[in-house]
């Protein structure tokens, strides 16, 4: 049997692209359709209650599309609402937290992970529960980077300024002695190689869109939901306002296609 109804994927902004990247590369079969709030990014800095009220919107709209799952491709998001949308919607939810957590603790050596978020993310605490719910003993130093969100959005991925305000962040972890790092934002994997130059090798990045994409797959065999391996998955974007920098992003950085844009009206 197979499924070709489309899989929903939502985020604030263009960070979900590195999560629906790799479900591209993952799952080429599945048919994408990717909803990002431009009109209200950054989630980062906003209240659980009003994150959870945007994606309950979002994933409303994306089921009104018939998604057969819906994967939530931002850390915040999932961070302050996976609970209420298990509850809410009927079909399959996959976050990006839970992956990331356990990747990140198979990866690491002396057991001290680092994680970096945004405010929400960190403030909930989600990376060192879902960690510890595995391994009691690791130790978690986390950090709170407002400021990446914004320079990606802009484009700014190779550029001095978001190298300075990157080793401003990453420092103290460092310094502090995790030898594994969480991009606990999928915007963050957009800034891999800025990150890579500033922590110079030393430690190992987790990134959270591949470990999301690869529990898409494994639910998508649990639920029997695969689409056929003779399909051409196609990926449709919208957005929820006009994003000048989105297609430049997603082209040089990702080598992401896809046809127009679609601009959806907010409830």
């Amino acid at each position: 049997m197979s499924d070709a109804r489309p899989i929903g994927v939502f985020d604030s902004g263009i960070g979900g692209l590195t999560v629906v990247k790799a479900m591209r590369d993952l799952l080429p079969h599945e048919n994408l359709c990717y909803l990002g709030d431009t009109a209200r990014v950054p989630y980062g800095p906003k209240s659980p209650e009003t994150v959870q009220r945007y994606a309950i919107e979002l994933a409303e709209m994306l089921m009104r599309k018939d998604a057969k799952a819906l994967v939530v491709a931002c850390n915040t998001v999932s961070s302050v609402a996976l609970p209420l949308l298990n509850e809410k919607f009927p079909v399959p939810v996959v976050g990006v937290i839970e992956p990331g957590a356990q990747a990140a603790l198979q990866a690491t050596r002396n057991g001290h992970i680092g994680v970096i978020g945004t405010r929400t993310t960190i403030r909930s605490g989600a990376y060192e529960r879902a960690m510890r719910e595995r391994d009691n003993n690791v130790r978690v130093s986390s950090r709170a980077c407002p400021l990446l969100v914004p320079l990606i959005e802009e484009g700014l991925l190779d550029d001095e300024v978001t190298d300075r305000v990157i080793a401003r962040y990453l420092g103290p972890l460092v310094a502090d002695g995790v030898d594994t790092l969480v991009l606990g934002c999928t915007h963050y994997p957009l800034l891999t190689r800025a990150i890579v130059r500033t922590l110079r090798g030393q430690i190992v990045l987790v990134d959270s869109a591949q470990n999301c994409a690869r529990a898409v797959e494994q639910m998508l065999d649990q639920q029997s939901l695969r689409s056929a391996s003779s399909d051409r998955g196609e990926l449709h974007v919208a957005l929820t306002d006009a994003a000048d920098n989105f297609l430049k992003v997603a082209r040089d950085a990702l080598q992401l296609s896809f046809s127009k844009i679609e601009v959806q009206s907010l409830p």
